[in-house]
């Protein structure tokens, strides 16, 4: 890795840390410099490649600021700077998850209480779709169904926020299938969770949906980490191609 780019990676990490946060400013090329133990030279390149990536923004006559990691609209590309962070930090899937966990979570906990008669058909049309699909390549059938009770729990903050992650919040649910489903175990657990998701909401159990939607994404999270600590390659697909790539070479 060049020095600068060596650069630009310990400033994303900053970024992902918290260290910088969207809207804040950057400090100077001196300061950062001093802080990096580098010349201002590098830290310039570096802040210039950021700059391109999107991942930060320089106004004329204000300096440079952390650009917003969250897309603008579910259409969003891959020139979105999160993308660059998924594709170029490991540690992203997990800060992802993280997100689906929580927010899933109170999806499915609303969707319990809220849903009408025509979003439990769309649930359970959702939920059977999924069990027809082939285990290794289901992603979209597997986050359609999550969707399904997003939707379901008619809180429209809660659907603007995750309709503007769609796209990387499908990478994690790819991200579970290329890598867990082709393992018999862990693909019979999932289809365990879901469900016990799905009769949860469709009970009306609001409680009980909230701890299986949680416990679902927890699950996917440990295992993920498991693989890697017994030495595995954990494929992080950056696109559905890629998905399809990775579920060919194991079959």
């Amino acid at each position: 890795m060049a020095q600068s780019e060596d650069i630009s990676f310990r400033l994303e990490q900053l970024i992902l840390d918290g260290g910088l946060a969207p809207g804040q400013k950057i400090p100077s090329e001196r300061q950062l410099a001093f802080r990096l133990g580098v010349s201002r030279a590098l830290v310039r390149e570096a802040l210039h490649e950021l700059q391109g990536r999107g991942v930060i923004k320089t106004y004329h006559g204000k300096g440079s600021f952390v650009a917003s990691m969250l897309p603008g609209s579910p259409e969003a590309d891959d020139s979105n700077p999160l993308m660059h962070l998924y594709s170029d930090h490991s540690r992203t899937l997990y800060d992802l998850l993280e997100v689906r966990e929580q927010l899933e979570g109170q999806a499915a906990y609303l969707a319990a209480q809220r849903a009408t008669n025509m979003d439990r058909i769309r649930i359970t049309r959702a939920f059977e779709r999924l069990g027809e699909t082939d285990p290794l390549s289901n992603a979209e059938p597997d986050h359609g169904f999550h969707q399904a009770i997003v939707e379901a729990s008619h809180n429209p903050v809660l659907v603007h926020i995750l309709n503007g992650l769609k796209k990387m919040m499908l990478l994690t649910v790819q991200a579970s299938v290329a890598n867990l489903n082709p393992r018999e175990e862990m693909r019979q657990s999932i289809m365990k969770q879901h469900r016990r998701l799905y009769r949860a909401i469709i009970s009306g159990r609001a409680t009980a949906a909230q701890k299986a939607a949680t416990s679902h994404v927890r699950f996917v999270i440990t295992s993920l980490k498991h693989l890697e600590e017994e030495g595995a390659s954990v494929t992080r697909p950056t696109d559905a191609k890629s998905l399809h790539c990775s579920n060919s070479a194991t079959q």
